[in-house]
C-alpha cells in the first residue's frame, strides 16, 4: 500500500499547521515554502481538508488557514482518508460501499484484505497530530 503525494503532502501541511499555527492563521504560501510543496497543489489539498472540516480559512490581509480542532482531536486517519479515500487494499473490503462480489462468502483472500485494512485503520486512527508534535519535540531535543 502506497500513499500518493496527496496523502503525503497533506500530512505535511497538517503537521505544519499544528506546529506553527497556534491561534493565528498561516498563509498558504508560508506552508508551501516551509514544506517545499507547490502552492497551487497545496491549495487543492487544503480545499479538500477545509470541505472535510479539518481546517478553517480566514480571509483578509492577516488571513490563511488554521486547524479546525486541537491537534489531539485530529487523527492521521481522518487526514489520509479525506485526501486518499479508503485505505482498503481491495474494493471488496472498503468501509463504505464494498464491491459486491458473488464469491465474497467463499473467498479465501477476502479475510486477508479485511485484516490488512483493519490493521492499517487501527494504526492511522490511533495517531493524532498531537502525537506527531510530541515525537517531533522529542527528536528535536
Amino acid at each position: 500500500m502506497k500513499l500518493s503525494t496527496k496523502g503525503r503532502y497533506g500530512m505535511k501541511a497538517m503537521f505544519d499547521l499544528a506546529l506553527h499555527g497556534g491561534k493565528s492563521p498561516l498563509p498558504l504560501k508560508t506552508i508551501a515554502e516551509r514544506q517545499e510543496i507547490s502552492e497551487a497543489y497545496l491549495e487543492q489539498l487544503i480545499s479538500s481538508l477545509r470541505k472535510a472540516g479539518l481546517v478553517n480559512s480566514v480571509r483578509g490581509s492577516q488571513g490563511g488557514y488554521k486547524l479546525a480542532y486541537p491537534p489531539e482531536e485530529i487523527t492521521v486517519g481522518s487526514v489520509i482518508r479525506t485526501l486518499e479515500g479508503s485505505m482498503a487494499p481491495s474494493a471488496c473490503v472498503t468501509e463504505e460501499k464494498p464491491l459486491d462480489c458473488k464469491k465474497a462468502d467463499s473467498c479465501v483472500i477476502r479475510p486477508i484484505w479485511e485484516k490488512m485494512r483493519e490493521s492499517v485503520d487501527n494504526v492511522i486512527d490511533s495517531i493524532t497530530l498531537q502525537d506527531m508534535l510530541e515525537d517531533y519535540n522529542n527528536q528535536s531535543q
